[in-house]
């Protein structure tokens, strides 16, 4: 039986626009990529998705799951950076996953 991949459904916030988005699981390897090509966000995503820049910020809400964990490089970076906040992420951390449906995501400007 093959797997039915459902809409994934989410909200993202850049320089006061809201854009309503819709995707499906893994169609990009992450939401730095689907962000960056989606918006056309200059400078966005300098480091390629390994969590070392921080040119990916986002301030986020409603994300649920494994989604909502912070891993990898992504808490010392942020640390460095002075966010100490749990709804503060890089979004080059993010998987796209049914975690995103609902949510709401803000790009920082940095």
């Amino acid at each position: 039986m093959e797997k039915e991949f459902k809409n994934i459904h989410f909200t993202v916030i850049e320089n006061g626009t809201r854009i309503t988005v819709t995707t499906r699981h893994g169609s990009y390897p992450n939401l730095m990529y689907l962000l960056k090509e989606e918006l056309q966000l200059e400078s966005f995503g300098e480091c390629g998705g390994v969590g070392r820049c921080a040119t990916c910020v986002v301030k986020t809400s409603g994300i649920t799951g494994n989604s909502a964990v912070k891993d990898r490089n992504e808490p010392n970076t942020l640390e460095q950076l002075g966010y100490s906040d749990e709804t503060t992420r890089l979004s080059c951390q993010i998987y796209i996953t049914a975690d995103l449906n609902g949510a709401e995501i803000t790009v920082l400007e940095i």
